[in-house]
């Protein structure tokens, strides 16, 4: 096995249609500019007035006291975990959670918890599934100190956490004197599918981060929001980590120019992904997960081919898809895919199946 990031290989096309993730977006030249525009500092020193205003407009947005600006999301929750918890506590979440499959074992390598996988279809669970893991509080059993929600619950399908849902699980966490943290990644998706403003969807949490790399198209960056002690104490860990930063805003305008004229905009990404989804259906052998915002989960069993296979015929077509599976894949639409694009991704699955 290699934990060395893959190079593109010089021979491969260049790719046409990269539904690979929305975190592969390029800044576009209006957010370049605005970058180059920022008013820089030092930001670990507080002088950056960029993030300044960008933490405060998070804050704001979000419904928090307070907000710090961080380079990646696994960050925000990472310190999220390190702030919430003490070694040895235990941290539940959904058994597909990022935490748990995408981190690299983090919150057992760095905050020394363990997390305990719930079910639920589409990456969700409720109320009840929560309490029913409650531990009774004894000597030997490890405290049960936060719950972690993923909002949109990215292996679960992208789906969008139903707002009484989230009010459940956050007040049955609460009554179990637990923390509430939400990983946000594509949270300004689930605002946008649903209607709900971000603030009323992170009320009930104690902490809460989005993120700008995503679906929102900037190139580095979020912001972990909660109470101003929450926050304050994330700093030290932020700090510890080598989160914290100098000229910052050069980042941090980027995403600023983000929540100006990329968030209505997800509502187009989540048409393209509808779009998908029905040409796919129409390919033999292809079974398609309905997609709530962005993502297209899809099945290649039928097909007869694997999901690693199909996306090696679809790279030598210059269309670039994920797997998450022997047989799942992922189609990931965003600001940098248009209809036309959505098009030639059908044309290729169907050329690189009949193939």
């Amino acid at each position: 096995m290699t934990y060395t990031p893959v190079r593109p290989d010089a021979l491969a096309p260049a790719l046409r249609v990269n539904l690979y993730s929305d975190t592969q977006t390029k800044p576009s030249p209006a957010m370049k500019a605005a970058m180059m525009a920022a008013e820089l500092g030092d930001e670990q020193h507080g002088d950056d007035p960029t993030v300044h205003a960008l933490c405060d407009r998070m804050a704001a947005l979000l419904g928090k006291e307070a907000a710090v600006f961080l380079p990646s999301g696994t960050m925000c929750n990472e310190i999220a975990i390190l702030t919430h918890c003490r070694r040895g506590d235990e941290v539940l979440a959904h058994a597909t959670a990022h935490i748990v499959a995408a981190e690299g074992g983090a919150p057992g390598a760095l905050a020394g918890v363990s997390v305990l996988g719930l079910p639920g279809a589409g990456g969700q669970f409720d109320a009840e599934t929560l309490r029913a893991a409650l531990r009774e509080r004894r000597r030997n059993a490890p405290p049960q100190t936060l719950v972690e929600i993923e909002q949109t619950a990215n292996l679960g399908g992208g789906t969008v956490w139903p707002l009484d849902r989230l009010r459940a699980v956050c007040d049955a966490a609460h009554e179990a004197g637990m923390a509430v943290h939400m990983d946000g990644a594509r949270l300004m998706n689930a605002v946008v599918a649903a209607g709900v403003p971000a603030a009323e969807m992170a009320a009930g949490c104690d902490s809460v981060w989005l993120d700008f790399t995503k679906g929102l198209g900037a190139p580095l960056g979020a912001v972990l929001c909660g109470s101003a002690a929450f926050i304050d104490a994330a700093w030290l860990w932020k700090q510890r980590m080598g989160g914290s930063l100098r000229q910052a805003g050069i980042c941090a305008a980027a995403c600023l120019y983000a929540l100006d004229h990329n968030i209505d905009r997800l509502a187009e990404d989540h048409a393209n992904a509808a779009a998908l989804a029905r040409g796919l259906a129409q390919v033999p052998g292809i079974r398609v997960e309905a997609p709530e915002t962005n993502l297209v989960f899809f099945d290649t069993e039928g097909a007869g081919v694997t999901a690693e296979e199909l996306a090696a015929r679809l790279r030598r077509a210059a269309v670039q898809i994920s797997t998450m599976g022997r047989f799942r894949a992922r189609a990931c639409t965003h600001l940098d895919v248009d209809r036309e694009g959505i098009e030639i991704a059908i044309a290729a699955v169907r050329t690189a199946l009949a193939a």
